[in-house]
C-alpha cells in the first residue's frame, strides 16, 4: 500500500515537470507567493528610500552643470546596481536543497532560470518606476525631450531598467555559485566595489586596469546616463565657486613696463581683446563740459595758476572772452567716446613710456580687484568654456547611436549572466548529498 502511494506521488511529480512552459508558469506563481508572503515586497519601499536620499543630494546640480550631471548619473548607477544586486543575491542559494530535489524529479533548469528572468524583470521595472517618481517628486528637474523616443523620461527609464536588470542577473549568477546565503552576502560587497570602482567615470584608473571596465555593468550604465543628460554641453560650474573663494586672495609680483604693454596691446587673448573693445567716455556738449569744469576743484585751482609772471589762466580766459565763446557754442557736440584699446595704444606710443620699458613695477592686488577691471562675468564664462572643452568626453556625446549602443551592451550583460546562471545550476546535482 505504502509503495503504491510513493509510486503515485512520483508519477504526479513527473507529470508536473513534463513541459517547460508549464514549469515556467508554476514557478512564476511560486515567486509571486514568495513576494507577498515572504516579505520580498520590501525591496520596493527600500528602492524608494534610496532613490529619495540620493535625489535630495544631487537635485540642485543634476542636469544643471557638468560636474553635477556626471555625479548624478553615477549616483543613479549606484542605486540601480544596488537594487539589482539585492533583488536576487539570495534567491537561488536560499532554496538550493529544494532546487536539487526538484531537478532530480524532472525540473528543467532553463525553465527555472527563465521564470526568474521574467519575475526579476517585473521587479526591476517596478523599482525603475519608483526611482523616477521619487526623484522627480523631491525636485530633480528632468528634461522633457527624449533622444530615442519623444519623451526623455521613457528613454531614461529604459536605461535605468537595463542597468538594474543587468545587475539583477549578475547577482542571480552569483547566487547559483554560492552554497549558502552567508556566502552570497559575503561575496556581494566585493562585486559592488568592483562595479563602482572600475566604472571608468568618476575615478582616474591606471592604464593597466582600464580593460577591467569592459567587464562592468557600471561602465555602459554611466555612459548611457551621461550621454542622455548631454553632459558635454553643460557648463563647468566648479570654476564659479573657485573664483568666488579666491576673490580676497592677494596676488602680486614684479613686472616690467614692457611686459605690461605686451600683454595689454595683444588681441589674441579673448579676455584682453574684450577689455580693449570696451568703450569709455561719452558724447557731450561744450556747455556740459564747461559745467563739469566749473564744478571741478582741480580746474578752479588751475585757473589761478600763473602761466607767466603776473598772468594766470583765469586772466587769459577773461581776455579771450571764453565765457561768451562757450555760450555761443554751448550746443556743439563733442565726441569724447573711445575704446580702452585706443587709449592703451596711444599711451604705448609715447616716447617716455617706450624709454621706460625695462623699468620694474611692483604689483600687488587681489583677484577680486583684477576681475572687476576685466569683468567677472567675462572671466567666469571664458574659464568655464575652456574647462568644459578640456573635460569633453567622446563617450558622453549626445547621439542616438551612442545611447542605443549602450543599451545593446547592457542587454548582452543580461543574456550572458542568465546563460551563466543556467550553466552553473545544471551542475547542482554534483553537490554533496
Amino acid at each position: 500500500m505504502e509503495a503504491g502511494r510513493t509510486s503515485e506521488k512520483t508519477r504526479r511529480i513527473a507529470i508536473r515537470h513534463r513541459g517547460r512552459g508549464a514549469q515556467v508558469s508554476i514557478y512564476l506563481g511560486k515567486m509571486l507567493r514568495m513576494f507577498i508572503y515572504q516579505n520580498d515586497w520590501k525591496v520596493i519601499p527600500m528602492s524608494a528610500l534610496i532613490a529619495g536620499l540620493v535625489a535630495m543630494v544631487v537635485r540642485k546640480r543634476f542636469f544643471i552643470n557638468m560636474e553635477g550631471t556626471l555625479m548624478g548619473a553615477f549616483a543613479l548607477v549606484c542605486v540601480c546596481i544596488w537594487n539589482g544586486c539585492f533583488n536576487s543575491i539570495q534567491v537561488i542559494c536560499r532554496e538550493r536543497d529544494v532546487i536539487k530535489r526538484e531537478h532530480r524529479s524532472g525540473m528543467h533548469i532553463s525553465s527555472y532560470i527563465f521564470s526568474h528572468m521574467v519575475y526579476q524583470a517585473l521587479l526591476c521595472l517596478a523599482q525603475t518606476a519608483v526611482t523616477l517618481f521619487v526623484s522627480a517628486s523631491v525636485g530633480v528637474q528632468y528634461p522633457s525631450e527624449g533622444l530615442v523616443t519623444p519623451l526623455f523620461m521613457v528613454d531614461f527609464a529604459i536605461s535605468l531598467f537595463l542597468i538594474t536588470y543587468a545587475a539583477d542577473m549578475m547577482s542571480l549568477w552569483v547566487s547559483t555559485l554560492a552554497k549558502t546565503t552567508t556566502a552570497a552576502m559575503t561575496i556581494m560587497p566585493f562585486v559592488l566595489i568592483f562595479q563602482l570602482v572600475f566604472s571608468g567615470g568618476m575615478l582616474t584608473l591606471p592604464e593597466w586596469s582600464k580593460t577591467l571596465t569592459k567587464f562592468t555593468i557600471s561602465n555602459p550604465g554611466l555612459k548611457v546616463l551621461a550621454a542622455q543628460a548631454d553632459t558635454n554641453n553643460k557648463p563647468y560650474a566648479t570654476i564659479s565657486s573657485m573664483i568666488a573663494r579666491m576673490r580676497d586672495s592677494e596676488i602680486g609680483g614684479t613686472v616690467t613696463v614692457g611686459q605690461v604693454l605686451d600683454v595689454i596691446t595683444r588681441d589674441d587673448n579673448p579676455v584682453i581683446a574684450d577689455l580693449r573693445g570696451r568703450k569709455v567716455g561719452k558724447n557731450t556738449t561744450v556747455g556740459e563740459l564747461k559745467e563739469m569744469l566749473d564744478q571741478s576743484a582741480s580746474f578752479a585751482a588751475l585757473r589761478q595758476k600763473e602761466l607767466v609772471d603776473g598772468v594766470t589762466l583765469d586772466n587769459l580766459l577773461n581776455v579771450l572772452h571764453a565765457d561768451d565763446l562757450v555760450k555761443q557754442f554751448a550746443d556743439v557736440k563733442i565726441d569724447a567716446e573711445f575704446t580702452v584699446g585706443q587709449l592703451v595704444d596711444l599711451a604705448a606710443e609715447i616716447p617716455d613710456v617706450q624709454a621706460n620699458r625695462d623699468r620694474e613695477i611692483t604689483v600687488k592686488t587681489t583677484v577680486g580687484r583684477l576681475m572687476d577691471i576685466v569683468g567677472e562675468d567675462r572671466v567666469k564664462t571664458f574659464l568655464e568654456e575652456k574647462a568644459a572643452a578640456v573635460s569633453y568626453v567622446e563617450d558622453y556625446e549626445y547621439r542616438m547611436d551612442n545611447v542605443i549602443g549602450y543599451w545593446m551592451n547592457l542587454i548582452l550583460f543580461v543574456l550572458a549572466f542568465a546563460a551563466l546562471a543556467t550553466i552553473t545550476l545544471e551542475f547542482i546535482d554534483k553537490d554533496k548529498r
